[in-house]
């Protein structure tokens, strides 16, 4: 058996406690599907003193993990630090310019940098893998870098981040307003205390931009990303999707169009019976869809300490099962000086339905106003449907009109929308929610 792979584990939170733990209870089992031990030789954290529940006292403690990663007696260097910044790039630097392997859960850090780390892992002829950075346990790195080699991909999209999920999840199934799931996120610990991160989409919009990368073989581009977040997500909205026969999810989609690549993260309505609108709570899910396999949808637990502890133990474990001097499989899918320049689609080309919610005066002509300013957009309706409702202070009646439209450009939507603001008859802010139809 060759000797054992040593690991040096930057980052004892959670996921850094779950793998130390799973490494040593499994440590035989370990040995022999991937033909050598691996041990956790050292390890760094900001606290020596604090009980993380695992014994890491055989590891070589270090308190800077740059350090660590510049002197420790490793073969591989796991980053659970996070962050773009700071400690966990310069520790990533500092491996790969010595020749160690990296394992890393960082999607900000890959979103800002990924293209430059992938660069020099293979210059220096290591592996940098990342399974963790996206949807937490489900492989889809692998599966998309890998497993479909030889697929022209053409679109990637799907729930990748778990607190705006679980949020969606207890809007629709129990009736609560927005803030008050996020309260409940917080408690529960799925939200973060400065929540914003997640929630205005941004999250989302790391992730996709690595799996871009990997379905396109272009360059990541995070900052390319039209975002919307959940936050202006009512009651109203769920209740008239459910009615329509749609649930509400927060979607990143990426697409190959015309004009270049689309990238976008925002609320998204889906058709109630397809398998991605049943996702619910902090469960992600990413569809995959390619011209030789066809449709692949893949899913699971999208965080949590074990979840993502599997996914950084799967990249340890591709390295230990690597030989000195193999080839080894480019971070990106393909070799990092190959990958093209992103070129950015014309967003408000995208084409697809439309929910189109809105507040209006109840007086004669509005709703002629409303088909005038359709039809002028080049806008057909498939549905149409209004409902009373009270008057704001003024006491003036008011009338609620729900519109879902076919396929048309956001471009057209959002022309014929700032118009009838224009006309005068609209009350409040109109939503405008696209559709999705996997």
């Amino acid at each position: 058996m060759a000797d054992a792979l040593k690991i040096g584990v930057a980052g004892l939170g959670t996921v850094g406690a779950s793998l130390v733990r799973i490494i040593s209870e499994r440590h035989d089992n370990l040995a022999v599907s991937c033909g050598r031990a691996i041990t956790v030789t050292a390890v760094s954290a900001r606290d020596r003193t604090k009980d993380r529940g695992v014994d890491v006292s055989t590891a070589t403690w270090y308190d800077d993990p740059v350090a660590m990663a510049r002197e420790a007696d490793i073969d591989v260097l796991v980053e659970l630090i996070g962050g773009a910044r700071g400690a966990a790039k310069d520790a990533v630097n500092a491996a790969l310019a010595r020749g160690i392997h990296v394992v890393t859960a960082n999607k900000a850090l890959l979103a800002a940098d990924g293209v430059e780390l992938a660069a020099k892992a293979e210059e220096q002829g290591v592996l940098l893998n990342f399974e963790a950075a996206v949807a937490g346990g489900i492989p889809v790195i692998k599966a998309i870098r890998e497993s479909l080699t030889g697929n022209a991909m053409t679109r990637v999209y799907g729930i990748m981040n778990g607190t705006c999920n679980y949020i969606l999840t207890r809007m629709e199934k129990e009736g609560l307003s927005f803030e008050d799931c996020l309260k409940e996120a917080q408690r529960l610990g799925y939200a973060e205390a400065d929540p914003s991160f997640d929630i205005n989409g941004n999250d989302t919009a790391h992730k996709l931009a690595i799996l871009t990368s990997l379905a396109f073989g272009c360059r990541i581009s995070s900052d390319d990303i039209y975002l919307e977040g959940i936050s202006n997500i009512t009651q109203d909205d769920i209740r008239a999707a459910a009615e329509l026969g749609y649930r509400i999810k927060l979607l990143g989609v990426a697409q190959r169009t015309g004009s270049g690549i689309e990238q976008r993260v925002h609320p998204t309505m889906v058709p109630h019976d397809t398998v991605i609108a049943q996702v619910d709570g902090v469960t992600n899910a990413v569809a995959i869809e390619s011209d030789i396999l066809g449709d692949l949808l893949m899913v699971g637990p999208g965080a949590g300490g074990d979840a993502t502890a599997s996914a950084v133990l799967g990249d340890i474990a591709d390295i230990a099962k690597s030989r000195p001097g193999a080839q080894t499989v480019p971070a990106l899918g393909r070799p990092a000086k190959s990958l093209e320049p992103y070129k950015r689609a014309r967003m408000r080309s995208h084409e697809g339905g439309y929910f189109i919610r809105m507040r209006v005066a109840d007086r004669i002509g509005v709703i002629a106003a409303i088909a005038r300013r359709m039809a002028d957009n080049q806008i057909s309706l498939e549905s149409i449907v209004q409902h009373s409702t009270n008057g704001e202070s003024d006491d003036a009646p008011t009338k609620t009109i729900i519109m879902v439209t076919h396929a048309t450009t956001e471009l057209s939507v959002r022309n014929a929308v700032t118009a009838m603001e224009s006309d005068g008859y609209i009350v409040g802010k109109p939503q405008v929610i696209r559709i999705e139809k996997p």
